[in-house]
């Protein structure tokens, strides 16, 4: 599979041949994974977003309701309410790329109209009406692995080749999509880290990496602050970042090109740390011993 590393997402060109996106999150949730209810109102959120994309983010992944089962249920009206102002309001005051996180066709649609370029959809096209919609509206489309239905636990999960089993999948919902008629300059993959997962699974999947950007769409590294670092690293969340930003630019080397962050401002500078030492980036000045 070969698609174009340059496109336009949103009102931003990226070029993913040269350059890594930082997508930084932002979640509307009460009982959000990492912030805890943070950002559920709206002015806290908007600001979060626009001082994300002053650091050096890319993208604004927002959320409005949480991967885990155990979070309480959200219905599609509220989701929609959560996350539709946000966009239009970040939108109006930046062009930062903005991407829904939801499951649900009908929340992307409503994104989509406030102004999101972007759908990222954990559960692997579960719902059948998010690639036409993609198709429809030229939007990106993440394709992420994850096993369970959406909200739902998947108990001990079993691989017996964890990463050949999730290329396969990965690359039967890049058919699916495509043959839905999104294009593939339209579509990044993302192996889905810990998303019915355990940690073994997690270290192996970023062991393997560049597995995953051999099947021609820029992928995205969704690694911060998750649970496979606190256990690796026997650290809470909070304790997480040196864990998160070593296994960022590890996947980055081996050809990530999105990479997902909640410190926006550390994540902006490994990130184009790892591309001045893969040569995509030059030093922003040259001085020592040139005096």
């Amino acid at each position: 599979m070969i698609t174009a590393p340059r496109r336009r997402i949103g009102r931003r060109d990226f070029d993913f041949d040269n350059r890594v996106a930082v997508m930084a999150i932002v979640n509307r949730t009460k009982d959000s994974f990492y912030d805890a209810g943070r950002t559920f109102e709206l002015q806290p959120a908007v600001d979060a977003a626009l001082a994300a994309a002053a650091a050096g983010a890319d993208i604004v992944d927002i959320g409005g309701v949480p991967f885990s089962p155990d979070a309480r249920e959200v219905s599609e009206a509220e989701e929609i309410e959560l996350i539709g102002p946000f966009i239009e309001e970040v939108t109006r005051l930046s062009d930062v790329a903005v991407s829904v996180d939801t499951f649900r066709s009908g929340v992307a649609r409503a994104a989509i109209a406030a102004g999101a370029a972007i759908i990222n959809d954990t559960s692997g096209l579960h719902d059948p009406g998010i690639a036409p919609l993609a198709a429809e509206t030229g939007a990106t489309l993440i394709l992420t692995h994850s096993r369970a239905e959406p909200r739902k636990h998947l108990r001990r999960p079993h691989y017996s080749d964890v990463v050949g089993e999730i290329v396969a999948f990965l690359v039967e919902r890049v058919e699916r999509a495509t043959a839905a008629g999104v294009g593939m300059e339209q579509l990044v993959v993302d192996p889905g880290p810990d998303l019915n997962k355990n940690t073994l699974h997690t270290l192996e999947i970023c062991r393997r990496f560049a597995e995953f950007t051999r099947l021609g769409p820029p992928t995205l590294a969704a690694l911060s602050n998750k649970d496979f670092i606190g256990e690796t690293l026997d650290r809470p969340k909070g304790e997480r970042l040196a864990g998160t930003l070593a296994t960022t630019t590890w996947c980055i080397e081996r050809g990530a090109r999105v990479v997902r962050a909640h410190d926006v401002a550390r994540a902006v500078e490994a990130v184009r740390m790892t591309e001045a030492l893969l040569g995509l980036r030059e030093p922003a000045y040259l001085r020592h011993n040139l005096d």
